[in-house]
């Protein structure tokens, strides 16, 4: 949990006075990947800022008009990468512009890209914090290991990430519902056109105010799910957070609104295996033939799905309480529909990957309690 202590921030001596008094840590120490340790890497200590002139200021939206990714905040970072100039150059934080990229940069033809997300929170004691975020950062290196762009020192980007939400903290809502998304992207800017590593990258973040991701879902969420549509599969990409992974989805996902549906079930071979629903993982909360209750998740082991940061809280929180069997294995729909069909599914759950909330890990854990005292109470009322 990374957590920035409220500053004011004045205009004419800022820099002087904005003090690197940043803690972050987690309780948490399980991760799903050997964390990846770069040769080379860019420093937060070489953090340069360029402050907005007024003129350049935006105005904040009301917390009530908050949508995903519709409004931006006033400053964002940047930090080049090019291997003639002996690898990753100084970060800087500007005002929020538009990026120039040349016609031939890989990214537009080829996809070289990958991103991350992640929020900060105001809490009910006015400071500010972000949930597990060197987890985003060993995610976001393993997909820049599979797409041939450069590694970085993730507690680095974090210190980053930390001083541009710093200077931009009252764009963080004052609201216990809503939160300051953060998305951390790196893209392939080599001018050269031809399948091949990108001798030059570019990584930035930008911020941007949300409210909720779905407004309706509070009587749950509808799927299609249909076995003709495959999202990933194993020795494929399905594991990274790449944009090529999403882009293909959206086709599938407009004839499921098309059909009344909000989001599509993934479903992967033969036996029609559980995968994930849109772009979230998916939790499972039933009794099982032995009559155990078990919470169970697909696995990370055939590539399938997205390790997520906010599946990989659940778990280990579940398993540290330990009052309920946790899996991580293979389910298929027909064992879904058998336990549906004898009423022994008691939550079917979904995690966005690219909206970790530490509020839903509580709320999630909060109705495995109830559940469970549920449960007990109907056994000691047969009993």
């Amino acid at each position: 949990m990374v957590q920035l202590r409220p500053q004011i921030l004045l205009r004419g001596n800022f820099l002087n006075q904005l003090q690197a008094n940043v803690k972050w840590s987690s309780s948490l120490q399980i991760r799903d990947k050997k964390v990846i340790q770069p040769e080379r890497s860019f420093k937060c200590a070489d953090l340069s800022v360029r402050l907005a002139e007024p003129e350049q200021l935006q105005a904040k939206p009301n917390v009530s008009d908050l949508i995903f990714g519709k409004y931006f905040t006033d400053h964002m970072l940047k930090i080049f990468y090019h291997e003639a100039l002996g690898g990753w150059q100084a970060p800087e934080i500007v005002p929020f512009e538009n990026l120039v990229l040349h016609p031939a940069s890989k990214v537009l033809h080829y996809a070289v890209e990958l991103f991350e997300g992640l929020k900060a929170y105001r809490g009910v004691d006015g400071k500010i914090r972000i949930f597990r975020p060197e987890l985003n950062m060993d995610r976001m290196n393993n997909s820049a290991m599979r797409t041939g762009l450069p590694t970085f020192i993730g507690e680095e980007l974090i210190k980053c990430c930390c001083r541009l939400i710093s200077i931009d903290q009252e764009w963080v809502p004052h609201s216990v519902a809503s939160a300051l998304y953060i998305r951390p992207t790196l893209i392939g800017i080599d001018p050269t056109l031809g399948v091949a590593s990108s001798e030059s990258a570019l990584l930035y973040v930008i911020l941007s105010p949300v409210g909720p991701y779905f407004k309706k879902a509070d009587a749950g969420i509808s799927l299609l799910a249909d076995p003709k549509y495959t999202r990933a599969w194993p020795g494929g990409c399905g594991n990274y957070k790449v944009g090529s992974n999403y882009g293909p989805t959206i086709y599938v996902q407009r004839e499921a609104v098309e059909k009344g549906l909000q989001q599509v079930l993934w479903l992967y071979g033969e036996d029609n295996e559980v995968t994930e629903v849109g772009t979230m993982n998916v939790f499972m909360f039933c009794v099982n033939d032995d009559g155990e209750k078990e919470l169970v998740t697909p696995p990370l082991s055939n590539g399938l799905i997205l390790p997520g940061v906010t599946r990989n809280s659940i778990l280990t929180l579940s398993r540290e309480w330990n009052q309920f069997k946790v899996s991580e294995r293979k389910f298929c729909m027909d064992e879904v529909c058998h336990l549906l069909s004898e009423n022994r599914v008691r939550l079917f759950h979904f995690l966005l990957h690219c909206y970790n909330d530490y509020r839903i890990v509580l709320l999630l854990l909060l109705l495995f309690i109830l559940v469970v005292r549920t449960i007990r109470g109907r056994n000691s009322l047969r009993g």
